[in-house]
């Protein structure tokens, strides 16, 4: 590997021209790219399989109004309550709002709760009616049982008198009286009969004409009682529901969308913020939906960052061009890697953390892996060795470094595809790409960049002196003298000659630091977690103070109610499963929504206690599912849960399942790698249980400030709660490569020495002298351009940006500058064992180039050419 670099170096100095054409090319061509294909990035976190993902793809397919992102707006008057007038310029303005394209509904505060208000005295005016009808049929019934008494008697008598009559006529008959005489005899009677009956036949249409309309009147006020009884049920499930606060300062306004909010235009944003914010008098905050804004990824924290590592550089380099030179690396780097991933987003979902992530890496390794390129051309430049060769030499062994190094990044960014959470995998792929792209630069791009700096990267009065130290005879032996003498001052010596108490004090300050972890909670940030001075953050808090926490995190609740319900059946059974949801503790109210047409999908907001990351809502979006089979057994009505909180839930627990097999692929697999780099198993154990501890004390560090609130007005920590979600898994990923970078620059500086014959104890202090200025410059500059992104305007970026500089930080000076080379001065020889059989299995990949900078000092070599001067 070292020869294969030592002439794709060369490669590179001779050509160029090519080589600068070349990326020249690619860099347009991916900028162009990302310009013509870009699209929008989420913040939603999905998880495919899950129920959260499942109700929603329900809602798309059989309720598409349900579907759509939602966002409020919550309004307030700072001194008084709302005049009529503001109410109705604001009802205006949310008119205009919903005559928008794209906006599906909006629930205007003012009429809600004037109907939610008006609820009670409806309800007590239908008692009321009810009462006085039940009294109306009440004072009836008698007299119409009295008309059926008297009714009943009188068909009686007349039903006896016909009886009579006819026994009559039948006597007559008998007497042999012709039937014309008995009917002559008997006519008087049997007219006065028939009167009498003509009359009851009158009395009984009176009656019934009557029972109808008392039958009437009792089925309407059956009607009238169910009807009572449903709008009962829905102001019992509106219970805690306010829409206008109680004291009228605050109005909040739901508006719902056609499509998810992360893909709102801009322009969309805008207007209905701009239509908001437009009545006089009143301050309107839009909700974090509304406010975020993710297509940029770059800020002014972040550009601070960059600022101090470019002071970082031009103090240890000296010059402008060198310092210059890997911060143009890296930018380049980025430019492809992050340019790449933005061409990508019009076909491939990602979220907001996605380019950030690799904006953030690509910046911090790009520089890293350049300076270490760029200070071992410039110490060979110094030392005499021609530019030519130097560059080759540099990529071959600094180069090879790097190349190593970034591979354990990618192995560990890479390796977040198996956790199988596509967003988290693209996450990775995106970031370690990103970074094949810095290493692709620091090896190609760079040695040809460096052939045109010529000694530019050495100061004139630096290059005086080393021009006088190399004419001076002997200065080899004296530079050696010189160098051996540095190596037993300073940090290294000092490591190295009090080895237990540099252990000790690493070690007891790490687990110190890793205390906190032990109370880690995960979940994905909502508005409370935004700076102090943010629309969102105001949304969120003016949301809790005036409507309560748990406004701003409503639970969806969907429902597959049974076939064939009419419409009151169906609106029965949503108040049935209405009042099964309310019972689940923390739960303030749970509202019936909107149904479909055919009466199968019904729709429940539910509003917690509290806010959407704190552990009660967690807990209650647990209890509701676990409340769904007796609510199907009680109802016949099946529920999923879904919208953001739910999927919040569900994204943090699979998240936190996947942390323990994924720390086990990353570390098994870089062990692997690190065993074939330094032919070692003690060097790779120690980088190993290196790393576990100082990312537990990032862990820690995170916890006391963003999850305990240590610091927050330093570290802008308004709202402390619970960690970013993916931020573990993250840290993980990323710092394990990180460590092993520092690992494998440290680690080779010793090997090296070591290599040369140098004697254990002693070249673990000539190689930490070796490598500890640059890795020094390195680390400063690393944490430079992570604690950029702790001020992030992305604020779920912040932590990560946190955990990052404070675990690169640590990992550096507290582990690879102490720890390491403690333990290494205490093994000595057994640092470097390896059994014999595995020693024949593995490959030498000479890391440390040491077979070629023997065969570049060799005067044998045919291939090298003429030297060629340096230029000026």
């Amino acid at each position: 590997m070292a020869s294969l670099l030592y002439r794709l170096g060369r490669f590179a100095y001779d050509r160029r021209w090519l080589v600068l054409a070349a990326w020249l090319v690619i860099v347009a061509a991916v900028g162009g790219s990302a310009a013509a294909f870009h699209g929008s990035m989420t913040n939603n976190f999905q998880i495919p399989g899950t129920e959260t993902q499942r109700m929603l793809d329900k809602l798309k397919a059989e309720l598409p109004s349900a579907a759509g992102g939602s966002a409020t707006v919550v309004f307030t008057s700072p001194d008084a309550a709302f005049t009529e007038a503001q109410k109705k310029d604001l009802s205006a303005a949310l008119a205009r709002i919903k005559g928008l394209d794209g906006v599906q509904n909006v629930t205007d505060p003012f009429t809600t709760q004037a109907q939610l208000d008006g609820a009670a005295a409806k309800i007590a005016d239908g008692k009321a009616q009810i009462s006085a009808n039940e009294a109306k049929l009440a004072a009836g019934a008698p007299q119409l049982e009295s008309a059926k008494a008297t009714l009943d008697a009188t068909r009686a008598q007349l039903d006896a008198g016909q009886a009579q009559l006819d026994a009559q006529k039948k006597a007559l008959a008998a007497q042999g009286l012709p039937g014309a005489a008995i009917a002559q005899a008997t006519a008087s009677a049997q007219a006065q009969l028939e009167a009498g009956r003509q009359q009851l036949a009158a009395g009984q249409a009176r009656y019934d004409a009557g029972k109808k309309q008392a039958d009437e009147g009792a089925a309407k006020l059956a009607d009238a009682k169910a009807q009572l009884a449903l709008a009962q049920r829905q102001a019992t499930a509106a219970e805690g529901l306010r829409f206008v606060s109680g004291d009228g300062k605050a109005a909040i306004a739901s508006i719902q969308f056609t499509k998810s909010t992360d893909g709102l235009s801009p322009a969309l944003r805008q207007e209905v913020q701009s239509i908001a914010s437009s009545v006089p008098g009143v301050n309107a905050y839009p909700s974090k939906e509304l406010t975020q804004d993710i297509s940029q990824i770059f800020g002014t924290s972040e550009g601070i960052g960059v600022a101090v590592a470019a002071v970082v550089l031009f103090v240890m380099l000296g010059t402008f061009v060198a310092a210059g030179l890997p911060l143009l690396m890296a930018l380049i780097g980025v430019a492809v890697g992050v340019g790449g991933t933005f061409a990508l987003t019009s076909v491939v979902s990602m979220s907001s953390v996605t380019p950030m992530l690799g904006l953030m890496l690509g910046l911090a390794v790009g520089i890293d892996y350049s300076l270490f390129i760029v200070n071992r051309h410039r110490t060979q430049l110094l030392a005499g060795m021609d530019p030519r060769e130097s560059v080759a030499l540099s990529i071959g062994t600094s180069g090879n470094a790097v190349v190593f190094a970034g591979l354990t990044v990618v192995i560990a960014l890479a390796a977040l595809v198996v956790p199988g959470l596509p967003f988290l995998a693209v996450m990775g792929l995106a970031a370690a790409a990103t970074v094949a792209v810095a290493v692709l630069v620091a090896v190609t791009l760079l040695p040809a960049v460096l052939g045109f700096a010529g000694r530019r990267i050495v100061s004139r009065r630096r290059w005086a002196k080393a021009q006088a130290e190399n004419a001076k005879s002997g200065h080899a032996e004296e530079e050696a003298r010189t160098d051996l003498a540095k190596a037993n001052r300073g940090w290294g010596a000092w490591v190295t000659r009090h080895p237990w108490i540099s252990v000790l004090g690493a070690v007891v300050l790490l687990a110190v630091l890793t205390v906190p972890a032990a109370q880690l909670r995960l979940a994905l940030p909502d508005g409370g977690s935004e700076p102090a001075d943010s629309t969102a953050f105001k949304a969120y808090d003016a949301t809790r103070t005036y409507f309560g926490e748990g406004m701003t995190g409503p639970i969806i609740v969907v429902g597959d109610l049974p076939a064939g319900l009419d419409a009151a059946s169906a609106q029965a059974k949503e108040y049935d499963v209405a009042d099964q949801l309310r019972s689940v503790p923390g739960v303030v109210a749970a509202v019936p929504g909107t149904v479909s047409p055919d009466r199968r999908i019904a729709v429940f907001q539910v509003i917690p206690k509290e806010g959407p990351a704190s552990a009660s809502t967690v807990q209650v979006v647990h209890d509701l599912r676990a409340k769904g089979a007796d609510i199907q057994q009680s109802t016949g009505v099946a529920i999923g849960l879904t919208g953001q909180t739910a999927a919040n839930v569900d994204v943090s627990s699979k998240l936190a399942d996947a942390l323990p097999p994924y720390l086990t692929i990353v570390v098994g697999l870089s062990f692997l790698l690190l065993l074939l780099v330094f032919r070692s198993l003690l060097v790779p154990l120690l980088a190993t249980g290196g790393f576990l501890l100082s990312l537990g004390a990032a862990f820690g560090a995170v916890v006391a400030v963003y999850q305990w609130g240590w610091l927050g007005p330093v570290f802008d920590v308004t709202h402390p709660g619970a960690i970013l979600s993916f931020m573990p898994i993250l840290l993980i990923g990323i710092l394990f490569g990180l460590a092993m970078d520092y690992q494998v620059f440290i680690t080779s500086g010793i090997r090296e020495s070591y290599a040369h014959g140098v004697e254990a104890h002693l070249a673990v202090r000539t190689g930490f002298h070796h490598a500890a200025r640059v890795i020094t410059a390195a680390a400063i500059i690393m944490v430079s351009v992570f604690a950029g992104f702790i001020f992030s305007h992305l604020t779920m970026v912040r932590p990560l940006g946190f955990g990052l500089a404070l675990g690169v930080l640590l990992d550096a000076f507290a582990v690879r500058m102490t720890l390491v080379p403690a333990v290494m001065r205490l093994l000595g020889n057994a640092a470097w064992w390896l059994p014999r059989w595995l020693a024949r299995i593995l490959p030498d990949l000479d890391i440390e180039g040491a077979r070629l900078e023997r065969a570049a000092a060799s005067p044998e070599r045919s291939d090298e050419g003429e030297p060629e001067p340096v230029a000026r």
